[in-house]
């Protein structure tokens, strides 16, 4: 398989930043052909509510910015310049303390498809807080309306389980609710994720992924719950989407097919080890194939309960 060409991934960068006190430091990131948003971005930090990274920091929940001009986001010259358009910041907290945000850009075109949306629980339901959608503008209206019970669609599943979901071919399944009009704007997979906050809201993220423009062409979870892999530090990797032929995880060199890892064993032990987002962004560590990957961890109070990793 031939290294993916980013000009035609749906996500364009990705970033972590982490607290020092009052203020957000860059942590790592992966920026692609985008040298010069990399240099102003490394240069960069965020007071507690200030640009983009400290609002979700302050807010306490994940923000989706689908455009820069007017916004607070501090980087807008530079995002230009590069062809960033949009963003959305994820905070990860462990019970009530910040351990670091994740920043997801994108660009905009008209042969860009995919969507990264955020739902949020009101009055027992499930409802569209912000979303991005690239091209896909048909679908975006479509999802305005869209309300989710407990366990009904993939942000509903999510919120079931209180778990990272996996939707294979949303188009076709009719557990997904917006199945027609997803067909339609070409969107194939979808991967939902839980976002624990200090207020305690219910809020799910929810990447769902075109064949052209994809988001990723890799997604996993893996499982570090104790009462699944016991006490030590461990995952177990649970499911998994891949766009290559055969096997869904390649053989590793030396030949082993690992299902589960150990704290700072590859690139997902590395999230099991520190507690923080990862981001590899020059193909160190990652199958045959791939240059970027960004794993997330998902929490349960002060306890670190899944990740999520998806691969470019």
């Amino acid at each position: 398989m031939s290294q993916p060409d980013s000009a035609m991934s749906f996500i364009k960068a990705s970033e972590i930043w982490l607290p020092e006190g009052e203020t957000l430091v860059f942590g790592a990131g992966d920026y692609g052909p985008l040298a010069a948003f990399a240099d102003v971005s490394s240069q960069s930090q965020f007071a507690h509510g200030e640009g983009l990274p400290g609002k979700a920091w302050a807010e306490g929940c994940p923000i989706v910015l689908d455009q820069f001009d007017g916004s607070y986001f501090q980087r807008t010259v530079a995002a230009h310049e590069a062809g960033l358009t949009c963003a959305i910041a994820i905070p990860v907290f462990a019970d009530d303390a910040l351990k670091a945000v994740l920043v997801v850009l994108c660009g905009d075109d008209a042969g860009h498809i995919g969507a990264i949306e955020v739902w949020e629980d009101r009055d027992d339901r499930l409802h569209l807080e912000a979303g991005y959608y690239g091209a896909a503008e048909d679908f975006g209206t479509a999802s305005q309306d869209v309300v989710f019970a407990h366990g009904e669609g993939l942000p509903g599943g999510v919120w079931s389980a209180q778990m990272p979901v996996l939707m294979r071919q949303i188009g076709s399944r009719h557990g997904f609710v917006r199945g027609e009009s997803a067909k339609a704007a070409g969107l194939t997979h979808g991967l939902g994720i839980p976002v624990q906050a200090p207020d305690g809201r219910t809020r799910i993220v929810t990447l769902l992924t075109g064949a052209d423009t994809p988001l990723a062409r890799r997604f996993e979870i893996w499982d570090a719950r104790p009462e699944r892999v016991g006490p030590r530090r461990a995952a177990v990797r649970i499911d998994g989407i891949c766009e290559r032929e055969g096997p869904l995880w390649a053989k590793q060199n030396p030949p082993v097919d690992i299902v589960t890892i150990t704290a700072w064993q590859g690139p997902v032990g590395q999230v099991l080890g520190s507690g923080l987002p990862h981001i590899v962004g020059n193909g160190t560590g990652l199958p045959a194939g791939y240059r970027s990957m960004v794993a997330l961890p998902v929490y349960h109070g002060e306890d670190l309960a899944f990740i999520t990793a998806w691969y470019l």
